[in-house]
């Protein structure tokens, strides 16, 4: 089994920075593309972005592209969401995910992955 931890949630104004970080531990050998999610209130769970196992490649939703970067330090068994420029629309609840995939290609369905992190309250004021 592999467990997921998210950190640095939290209350931050319109334009603001927030920096999430997730950590893997457990059977961290059996898990390469790591993801995040994010779910607002009342509506579905919305892929954000994705990293290939070694940090090679990179996906990222259209509402998120030039504002947030997803990274990953594998020494640490972490992965990373830098998220600048916020906007009131991205409040959310984030979730950090891990998939048992090595490949490159886009993992951008929630039931492509399966281990989940309990998630982090991420609050844009305008």
């Amino acid at each position: 089994q592999v467990q997921l931890v998210e950190s640095g949630g939290g209350l931050v104004q319109a334009g603001g920075s927030l920096r999430l970080s997730c950590a893997a531990s457990g059977r961290t050998f059996s898990i390469g593309v790591r993801g995040w999610f994010r779910q607002a209130p009342g509506k579905e769970r919305e892929f954000v972005a994705v990293i290939s196992w070694n940090g090679a490649s990179t996906y990222y939703v259209d509402s998120v592209k030039g504002r947030f970067t997803i990274s990953r330090d594998n020494a640490k068994n972490t992965v990373y969401l830098q998220m600048n420029s916020l906007k009131p629309e991205d409040t959310a609840v984030y979730y950090c995910a891990a998939a048992t995939d090595y490949g490159t290609a886009v993992h951008d369905n929630p039931r492509e992955y399966k281990y989940w992190g309990q998630g982090t309250q991420v609050t844009v004021s305008s």
